[in-house]
């Protein structure tokens, strides 16, 4: 079966997932780390892609952004890949994609996943064992929303705004909600999306979306269709 289009939609928010070929490292010291966000700040600003929230761990990354055009997403991973990677290679003495595969993305629903999703990002190094607290990981976006640093990678959404009507209330409220924790039901919902290219919302939702692309929005029933019985006359 041929493989759908990637589903990224200008003015949606996508949860994007780059993973490092053979879930071998992207990032393998803090030099690396430093590159990786310098490229993807300057990738970010060439093609007006809002980054909302962020995580870089050792061999994939998260991103929560907002691409102003259909193709802005590609273009930016593109111009992340073009300088990162080579100056990867270079300096670990290697050659070939750094990538496994293309990039995966799935559109949500701002108003019902965005927090969720904000969540799910920022808590990978906790989960990883990398970090006892999601703001200890300093290559991710959690101690921004917790108005520990000023992070000029980060475009606040509005979903975000709306957690609190001064910055110490939303930094506070973001605190307990990211302090909760995500559920297993949760977490499938998020990297089903984006590793499937499926969005994540309701029928409403759906809806929405169908009016800006051909692309099919959810998977098909597996097997063949049922038989529908005809009636002969009598």
């Amino acid at each position: 079966m041929a493989r759908l289009p990637r589903l990224a939609l200008a003015g949606q928010v996508h949860h994007l997932i780059q993973r490092g070929h053979n879930q071998q490292p992207i990032v393998t010291d803090d030099e690396d780390r430093r590159e990786f966000m310098a490229a993807l700040a300057e990738a970010a600003a060439l093609h007006k892609v809002s980054i909302h929230a962020y995580v870089l761990m050792d061999n994939h990354l998260h991103l929560l952004v907002t691409p102003p055009e259909t193709d802005s997403l590609s273009r930016m991973m593109q111009s992340l890949g073009r300088r990162y990677v080579s100056r990867f290679n270079r300096r670990h003495g290697r050659s070939g994609s750094l990538w496994e595969g293309r990039f995966r993305c799935g559109p949500l629903d701002a108003e019902r996943w965005l927090l969720s999703c904000m969540r799910y990002i920022e808590l990978n190094p906790v989960r990883a064992g990398c970090a006892m607290q999601a703001q200890d990981w300093p290559w991710s976006s959690a101690a921004h929303h917790l108005g520990l640093v000023r992070d000029k990678l980060v475009h606040e959404h509005r979903a975000f705004w709306a957690v609190g009507n001064t910055p110490f209330e939303r930094d506070a409220n973001y605190r307990r909600f990211l302090e909760a924790g995500t559920d297993e039901v949760e977490r499938t919902a998020l990297l089903h999306s984006a590793l499937k290219g499926w969005p994540l919302g309701d029928a409403r939702f759906a809806g929405e979306l169908a009016k800006h692309t051909e692309r099919v929005l959810a998977p098909r029933p597996r097997g063949r269709p049922k038989k529908v019985m005809k009636t002969v006359p009598i």
